[in-house]
This record gives C-alpha cells, structure tokens and sequence, in this order.
C-alpha cells in the first residue's frame, strides 16, 4: 500500500455539462487500519460508469440522496479487502457494491451489508459488466416491466450500450423482431453482427423519425428507452395501439441546464391506449437469484454477448465519466485502477 489515498472529490454541483471544475484531485491520508468490529478496509480495483451518476449530482430528490459536496464521488465498483473485522467478508476477498472514486476506503458495518462478495474465480470486468446491474436493468426492465411477447416489434435506444445492447439480445431470445437505435454506423454494424438485431438506425446519420415511419410505422409494440428527449416523441408517433413504453434513462437530457420541454406528443398515449412506465433495478434486488439463474445460464451458454470499454488509470477517471455522455464508449464503460492481489 502506498502511504497516501488518492481522491477525486466531488467539488461543485454542475449547471449541464459535467466539466473540469466539477471534481478537484486529493490526496488524503490511508485510512487507518484499525477496524472497529464489522468494518472493512476495500482497495479499489475496477470503477463502473453509468448515466445515473450524472443524476445523483442535482440537489433534488431521488432514489439515491444526492452525492454531497466535498466527498469522493459515489460509482458502482469491484474492490479487494485488505483488512477485515468482518467474517463474510475476509482479508483477500473481492465486492462488488457503491465505492467510490479513491483508491482505499473504510466500510463501516452497516454499508459492508450491502457488498456483495463475488464468488472465487470471477473475472472483475464481468462482474461489473454481464453479470452487473446494467444486465440486471436490461433483463428486469424488459421482461418484468415491458413483458414482450413472442412476433412483438421491439425497438431499443442506446442499443449499442452496456444496457440496451442485452435489451436487445433478450428481445431476440424471446422471439421479437428488434430495432435499434445508436451513433454511428460501427455500433450499428456490431448490433446486427454479434447481437442479432433486424434493423438499426444511426441517429447521427439518419432521420430517425423517417426511418421508423418507414420500416415500422404506428407498429411498435414496445420501447425500451434509454435515451429520452426527439428519439422518445419520434418513437412515440410509431407506437401501436395497446403498446408499452419503458422508461429506462434519459442521457440525451441530463447535462441540460434547464430541462427540454416535451415530448410534444403525449396526446398519443391517450388515443392509442398506449402504457408508459418508468422504473429502476433496485426495485428487483430481492428477485437476484432468479436473474443469477437464467441470465448467468444464456451467458454461459454464449446466448448474449457483452462487450466491455475498460480505460487505466486513476488521472484518468473523469475523463471516462464524460466518455459516456460523448457517445464514445461501446458497450460497459469501465476503469481498471489495479488487478487483485
């Protein structure tokens, strides 16, 4: 262990954009090593990024509280334990739960509850990517609360994505016909290639809204957005009566300093019957076993495909959160901070 805890804190709340002035570099003493009982002492090694860090930013109301000003900033993680006063949890295990952005960090007993302990052998990027809470989204957001059914015309937003790209291929497990929406024409090309998909639109090259007149017109059976703001009301005017919309994320709107006004079509949803649902994954922690289950066997059984964008380097952890909002990654963005001991 080196003799300081590099930090990047969380230094003011931004007004659109996440940028430069939003987190500020420090270096803080180790934690100490003596652990009062139920404590854990975690070395981070692999940090998730996920459009919902940018929400947990706002001073408003959400499913989390806001990260607070002045403290490293809060991710998804793998981490190795160096000390432990916990019997669950012994010295060289790996967890995977909320860290956040420093290299060492004291778990106190009632937080190291909510650590998972991954099982022996697994590799930390795929913890973090095709058993994570992306997939996790992806199969209870589609199968729970979209509830497709087999000959449904489905179409997916940041279909490229850690989220959308599983959308897909369980869409397709299921006997759908996909569409899916993403930038440019190298994710669009791997969509159809590994995942399957029928269709694709490159929103930066076409007009999506022409483009689902065409190919799907007032024929989608459900939405699986992750994208929000003029791909939400174009997919809107294509939607078929008694359809389904799940509200899974709004990236296209979440470094606006004042929010969008719209969709504009709402109207739609009355006359065509049309049920538009948001949700989250934490509401599905308690049904774990059965995603372990059936998602961990298509997995195994080579049925889904995940792909993983891993950047290196602690200096570099900023630039990786803005990567998502850039349209730059493909598939689970990650950063590897150090390999387990």
């Amino acid at each position: 262990m080196s003799e300081i805890n590099r930090q990047w804190i969380f230094n003011q709340r931004p007004q659109g954009f996440v940028d430069t002035d939003t987190f500020t570099y420090h270096e803080a003493p180790l934690p100490e090593p003596d652990l009062a009982a139920g404590e854990v002492l975690i070395k981070t090694l692999y940090l998730s990024f996920d459009p919902a860090m940018r929400g947990w930013m706002d001073d408003k109301p959400s499913y989390l509280p806001p990260v607070e000003i002045g403290s490293p900033m809060r991710a998804s993680g793998i981490g190795q334990v160096v000390a432990s006063q916990r019997d669950d949890l012994p010295t060289g295990s790996l967890v995977m739960g909320f860290l956040n952005w420093q290299e060492y960090l004291c778990v106190d007993a009632n937080e190291a509850t909510s650590l998972n302990r991954l099982p022996d052998g697994t590799p930390p990027a795929m913890a973090l990517s095709a058993f994570g809470g992306t997939s996790m989204t992806a199969y209870f957001g589609l199968l729970d609360v979209g509830q497709p059914k087999a000959g449904d015309t489905v179409l997916v937003s940041g279909a490229a994505g850690a989220t959308g790209s599983v959308v897909c291929q369980i869409a397709k497990l299921k006997g759908c016909r996909v569409i899916g929406i993403a930038g440019g024409r190298e994710k669009c090309d791997w969509l159809k290639a590994e995942c399957g998909v029928d269709e694709t639109i490159d929103y930066r090259a076409d007009d999506v809204g022409a483009v689902l007149a065409d190919i799907a017109p007032m024929s989608i059976n459900l939405f699986f957005d992750n994208v929000g703001g003029s791909i939400l009301e174009a997919a809107i005017d294509q939607m078929a009566d008694h359809s389904s919309i799940v509200l899974c994320g709004a990236i296209a709107g979440y470094n606006d300093a004042t929010p969008a006004p719209g969709p504009r079509n709402l109207m739609t949803l009355i006359a065509r019957r049309i049920r538009m649902q948001g949700f989250i994954m934490l509401d599905y922690l308690d049904q774990l076993e059965r995603f372990q289950n059936e998602f961990g066997g298509w997995v195994m059984e080579g049925k889904i495909k995940t792909r993983e964008d891993i950047q290196e380097g602690f200096e570099n952890i900023p630039a990786t959160l803005a990567r998502l909002f850039e349209g730059k990654n493909t598939g689970k963005q990650l950063l590897r901070l150090a390999d387990p001991a």
